[in-house]
This record gives C-alpha cells, structure tokens and sequence, in this order.
C-alpha cells in the first residue's frame, strides 16, 4: 500500500510561499513556475527589468525601451551548453540575427551571472547551423548548442560573477 513520505509535512509548509511565488510570476506573464524554468526566467526578468512576451513563438522578453531578447537559461551542475531550437532553420537564425540574447548562468538554482551577447557574437553559429541546414539537404536542426565557454569568454556581463567553467573532468563522471 502507498503511503504518504515524511517530508510531505515540509512541503506543505513550504507552499503558501510556492503559492505566494507563483502569483508574482503570474504577475508578470509567468502561468508555472515549474514549467520551461518559469521561475528562473521571473528572476532574471526582474534583475534586468524586462517583460515577458505572450506566446509560443516569437522572441521570449522586451525592455522599456522596446528592444526583444532571447533568453536561454543554463544549470552548470548539468549541462555545459545552452539549449536554442529544437527545428533550427533559416527561418528561426533569421529571426534569431534580430535580437540580442540573454544567458542565464544557474548553479542548481542559485543563479551565478547573466551575460549578453548580439546577433554580431553568435554570428559563428548563425552561420554554421545555415550551413549545416543547407549541406544536410535543408533538414532542420534539432537543438544545437551555444557553449557556456563561449558566452562567458565572449558576452557581456550583466549581473553576477564569472562562473568557474574550468571544471575537471572525472573519470567516472561525465561533464
């Protein structure tokens, strides 16, 4: 028979506060903070005083002064490199080359810095992915990735510290 686990106890303590964070993200155009990291992406709104758009497609945030950004978050304890399209096309890198992007830099979930970088810095990849488009018989692309090494050596940083990206590999563990 299931029972319930000890620790429910603490989770029900815990959530008027998930509750209370919730309606702060609702406030600002954020449905679940457990989803597509809503809540990371509510953090990094309010350190840099963005608004999230509505929708699916699209760019993902816009500043007071009407400039739209592509935000991508990242957890270094798991993955070294940044998410982007899961249909890369020319489609997609056209809209991409429009709007700078913002990258978040999270350990766990404490977050550690967020960078910057224009259509003119991601270029390389613009190009390459186009490239690979075309060469692959105009198929699209699922998911390339920016590296976090690259964002750190060549973004602008916007808030944080520089995360220490020069981590040891294990032999029994994969980076």
């Amino acid at each position: 028979m299931l029972e319930s686990h000890p620790d429910l106890i603490m989770l029900e303590k815990l959530f008027p506060a998930i509750r209370l964070y919730q309606e702060l993200a609702s406030k600002h155009g954020i449905n679940d903070i457990f989803q597509d990291n809503g809540g990371k992406l509510l953090q990094v709104l309010l350190i840099l005083g963005l608004t999230v758009l509505p929708g699916r497609e699209g760019n993902d945030a816009v500043d007071k002064d009407g400039n739209e950004y592509e935000l991508k978050s990242i957890n270094i304890e798991l993955t070294k490199g940044f998410s982007t399209h899961h249909h890369m096309n020319p489609t997609i890198i056209s809209k991409y080359r429009k709007v700078d992007w913002i990258f978040a830099i999270y350990k766990n979930i404490e977050i550690q810095a967020v960078y910057r970088l224009t259509p003119t810095e991601l270029e390389h990849y613009y190009t390459l992915w186009e490239s690979k488009w075309y060469n692959d018989g105009e198929k699209d692309i699922n998911n390339p990735k920016i590296p976090l090494k690259y964002v750190v050596e060549n973004g602008s940083l916007l808030f944080g510290s520089p995360p220490n990206i020069y981590i040891k590999k294990s032999r029994n563990k994969r980076i």
